[in-house]
């Protein structure tokens, strides 16, 4: 068995070439461009990892895996238009760059060379695979809009965010497992456990990250601490403070999403530990790993092969409360 960074390097190797044709270099170099700025490679490299439990990893699985993470890429594209994003990992967006109309023609040419790889797996699996694609492609199209809805809405509740995040987020990394145990010959039963430990993993990375972003360390996190909190984005953390505080705490909670006062983070963070936020979040997150795990114990295979799927959790939820 194979170590997740041991099978990036594999997938790296195979996936750092040109995609794309070298004509129309105005539409092909943005799609490549997106794919030249890296990234964890964790869903293809998943595909890889839900193929390799079940037996020896096989041609298709890499094809599999390359049509994930060009679908993914794809929906950052989109995304980053969306949220008028000027930066993904570092570097300026595709749209930001090349313009809004030539990263939604670069967007739909890499989702249709997807297909392409998909095309190129053996016919007793595509069947199965193209479905399974295909009902995730739209699942995070549907969570996307969700997304967008919620931003136009004054409160959400819990269940509708948890709805939201298991489409736009979790689904993915859930079905990159599921496709790679169909292509290794996995059963259906264990093919069901497989998914639902990457979508409980999904929803317990969000939490975290969630929590993170207004209490993490900055050096730590990676990013600037409670942006979240100033652009009243909402998370696990408001949700829940706006379900269990005071009349009071409600209402200054609604005036600081109102206005940007300099210190608008500090005032939230206060008013989310004031509700015991930080305590409830951290068992959240830990609710969700443990039916993660469960649901990979419950997999029927011997415990040694399903190393690498732990450590991957470990990997993934790594970053200290």
């Amino acid at each position: 068995m194979q170590s997740f960074t041991e099978l990036s390097s594999l997938f790296e190797t195979t996936f750092n070439t040109r995609h794309f044709p070298t004509h129309t270099a105005t539409l092909y170099d943005p799609a490549q461009y997106i794919l030249q700025l890296g990234g964890k490679r964790v869903r293809p490299v998943c595909v890889l990892m839900g193929n390799e439990l079940f037996g020896n990893i096989i041609p298709d699985a890499y094809h599999a895996a390359t049509a994930i993470e060009l679908f993914h890429n794809f929906s950052l594209i989109h995304d980053d238009i969306m949220d008028k994003a000027p930066m993904r990992r570092g570097m300026e967006t595709v749209h930001q760059k090349y313009g809004e109309s030539t990263a939604l023609l670069a967007g739909d040419v890499m989702f249709v060379r997807a297909y392409e790889y998909l095309n190129k797996i053996q016919v007793n699996n595509l069947q199965k695979v193209l479905h399974l694609f295909n009902e995730t492609a739209a699942a995070v199209c549907e969570g996307q809009q969700l997304d967008m809805d919620f931003e136009k809405r004054a409160s959400v509740k819990l269940d509708e965010y948890v709805a939201m995040i298991t489409l736009k987020t979790s689904v993915l990394l859930a079905a990159s497992l599921q496709l790679g145990a169909i292509l290794g010959g996995a059963g259906e039963g264990n093919q069901h456990h497989l998914y639902e430990f990457g979508k409980n993993l999904g929803i317990a990375f969000q939490v975290q990250d969630d929590y993170l972003d207004a209490f993490g360390d900055p050096d730590k996190f990676g990013k600037q601490v409670g942006g979240d909190i100033l652009s009243n984005k909402k998370t696990f953390l408001l949700i829940h403070a706006m379900e269990t505080a005071s009349a009071e705490q409600l209402l200054a909670l609604q005036q600081l999403m109102k206005e940007n006062a300099p210190d608008k983070v500090q005032q939230v963070t206060q008013i989310f530990k004031d509700c015991k936020v930080d305590y409830w979040a951290k068992e959240l997150k830990k609710k969700y790993l443990q039916t993660a795990l469960q649901h990979l114990e419950d997999t029927a295979v011997i415990s040694v092969r399903k190393q690498p799927l732990m450590e991957l959790a470990a990997y993934l939820i790594q970053r200290e409360y």
